[in-house]
């Protein structure tokens, strides 16, 4: 009896606790796990979901993340009462602090611009002279003979034999004869050789000594350098013939090149520092004197006039030097002034985006505006912003990549609506999921700031989520990382197994160098596959670096497109030309995170064209992938990657 009965209480102690269990444990479908264990909890206003990394998505329903495959979280209400507009992009705090967003205040200040400009020094040309005879005759004597040389005022500069000058004195000797009688014989006598500039000396040389002199000196008219002998001993010369030509070097023309949008910033009388390459510790200081009136249709640029004193003789013709000039632009005081990264630009339309300024919520209003001039790193804003009102400076493409989402005016969808994102979900921001076939890699969600606000170089490939045209032809060594600012040189510490992965993935890829070395398209192909199947077992969420994750991210992105085409072709040119575009990627991954083992970077000058190449390589030794047996050792080593 007690044994029934031990089993009675048994059996009600297990039916109480499935009934304790049943009332706590609640409605399991708004629950959700990571593979942590850690339980979330979808927020009960939103009743949405998020991405921890990337923080624009938003879905109805839990799981992971479309663009990385993180597991989603709660998106935490707004539970204020404040008044938000239709056209609000609204951030919450946690998105705002991912994206980096800064702002800063529109304020008004006078148009001011550094502008740097190359010129070279030239003479004053109004320093410039042609020492001429003044004689007719022969030349028998060259006192100055080569260019370059240093002359002055009066100085010896040649000797001249001359038949007009015997008949001349001559005369002289006999006007002086009669003087008394004939005063002024003996007058027009001497004014005669004074016309052939002789100086009174001279002359008085001549007279004293009583003789005719078959030979006089030519004295010089100018100081300054001979810039060119135009005579040589022996030569014939008639009156007027130039003898040389002097430049006097005590004032200086610096001949700067200024292009038409600089134009407008430059007046007479502006102040301009230079240096000169000769001299780089020594600042120079001029004004301007005159600006070109005319623009070079060749060049398009205009000379800008700097003339400056050149006592010491320093500044000599055809230095060439850098100039800078603190401009002020007319009739633009009290400007609406903001940064560059501030503007996002289209070739078409500028946009902006405001804070609202309210008390608790984090929101931005598309604004379009419109651009004045230039000021280097500012724009002046004509038209679409009032002083006081707060822009976003850092983290604007991500708030427009956000307002995309969301259907709300953006850069490149200036009338809203909503947009599909296909791919994985293919979800829109309200959370729905929906089936496209759009290519997911093609979505602009980096927080990158865009190359054209800039006036940066296109050739540059900007290395955020989004992708830009031509990427597949972009030399590795000209692009750039602006989604953060992570050290090439340093390596990103990671799991273990990541690296495992990563090295699986290195391990495919020398198999189809190898291939590509062999000319073997068909293996390259197979190579290809293997490495695509290694990628698919990358986990991503082994990255809990935000940056790391970012970098991965697209990194894996382009790997994966170039392996793909690789596969999917026999050509083998146009194979060793996605090969070109993969290596440039996967270096920079094993620059990042590593492959535990000792790899060469090698390039080729005369791969894809003559354009060049990078390859990676476990061995020392060149084997071409791009020429293969044409050229099978061609190219170096340029850098090693240790492990």
């Amino acid at each position: 009896m007690k044994k029934y009965k031990n089993h009675i209480i048994g059996i009600g102690i297990l039916i109480i606790g499935i009934i304790v269990g049943i009332v706590f444990s609640g409605d399991g479908s708004k629950k959700a796990h990571d593979e942590s264990g850690h339980e979330f909890v979808q927020d009960p206003v939103t009743q949405l979901w998020t991405c921890a990394m990337h923080p624009q998505i938003k879905m109805k329903e839990p799981g992971n993340c479309p663009i990385c495959g993180m597991e989603l979280i709660p998106l935490k209400g707004n539970d204020t009462t404040e008044k938000i507009s239709d056209e609000e992009i609204v951030l919450n705090q946690e998105a705002y602090q991912l994206a980096n967003i800064q702002t800063t205040v529109v304020e008004k200040a006078n148009a001011t611009k550094e502008i740097h400009l190359l010129g070279r020094v030239q003479p004053d040309e109004r320093k410039l002279f042609s020492q001429v005879s003044h004689i007719p005759g022969r030349i028998e004597h060259l006192y100055v003979n080569f260019t370059g040389e240093k002359v002055s005022f009066g100085q010896k500069i040649v000797r001249i034999y001359s038949p007009e000058l015997i008949s001349a004195q001559k005369e002289l000797f006999e006007a002086i004869k009669s003087k008394d009688i004939y005063p002024q014989l003996y007058t027009a006598s001497r004014n005669k050789l004074k016309l052939w500039k002789l100086n009174e000396a001279q002359i008085n040389a001549i007279e004293k000594s009583g003789n005719v002199k078959e030979e006089i000196d030519i004295l010089s008219d100018h100081s300054g350098y001979v810039m060119k002998r135009d005579v040589e001993l022996g030569d014939y010369v008639k009156e007027g013939s130039v003898l040389f030509d002097i430049a006097n070097l005590s004032t200086v023309w610096v001949m700067f090149e200024a292009y038409e949008s600089d134009i407008q910033w430059i007046h007479i009388n502006d102040e301009f520092n230079f240096t000169v390459q000769a001299l780089p510790s020594k600042t120079f200081k001029g004004k301007v004197t005159y600006v070109d009136p005319f623009v070079s249709a060749s060049t398009r640029v205009a000379k800008v006039r700097v003339e400056v004193n050149n006592p010491s003789n320093l500044l000599l013709p055809e230095m060439y030097a850098t100039g800078i000039v603190s401009a002020k632009l007319a009739n633009a005081k009290d400007a609406i002034i903001i940064p560059k990264s501030a503007v996002l630009w289209t070739g078409k339309r500028a946009v902006v985006y405001v804070k609202v300024p309210h008390e608790t919520t984090i929101s931005f209003i598309y604004r379009e505006v419109t651009l004045g001039a230039d000021l280097g790193d500012f724009y002046i804003i004509k038209d679409g912003l009032m002083e006081g009102e707060v822009v976003a400076t850092n983290g604007v493409f991500r708030i427009d990549a956000s307002a995309q989402l969301v259907g709300k005016k953006s850069m490149m969808n200036p009338e809203g609506g909503k947009v599909s994102l296909g791919g994985h979900a293919g979800m829109d921001m309200g959370g729905d999921k929906k089936a496209s076939g759009a290519d997911h890699s093609k979505m602009d969600m980096g927080d990158s700031k865009m190359q054209d606000q800039t006036g940066t170089d296109h050739s540059k490939m900007d290395m955020g989520d989004s992708k830009m045209q031509g990427q597949k032809d972009t030399d590795h060594t000209k692009m750039e990382n602006n989604t953060s600012h992570i050290d090439m040189n340093q390596r990103i510490a990671t799991t273990n197994a990541f690296k495992s992965q990563l090295e699986q993935v290195f391990n495919a890829y020398i198999k189809l160098k190898d291939a590509l070395v062999a000319d073997d398209s068909s293996t390259a192909s197979a190579s290809a596959k293997t490495l695509l199947g290694a990628m698919k077992k990358v986990d991503m969420k082994q990255l809990s670096d935000h940056a790391a994750h970012n970098h991965w991210m697209t990194i894996s992105k382009e790997i994966t497109g170039s392996a793909t085409s690789i596969s999917e072709i026999s050509d083998i040119e146009k194979q060793r030309g996605h090969f070109k575009h993969l290596s440039a990627h996967l270096s920079k991954g094993v620059k990042l995170f590593g492959v535990n083992q000792k790899v060469y970077e090698q390039f080729c000058p005369m791969a894809d064209n003559n354009a060049g190449a990078y390859w990676l390589s476990l061995t020392e030794p060149i084997k071409n992938p791009y020429l293969g047996a044409k050229m099978l050792t061609c190219g170096d080593v340029k850098t090693v990657i240790m492990k």
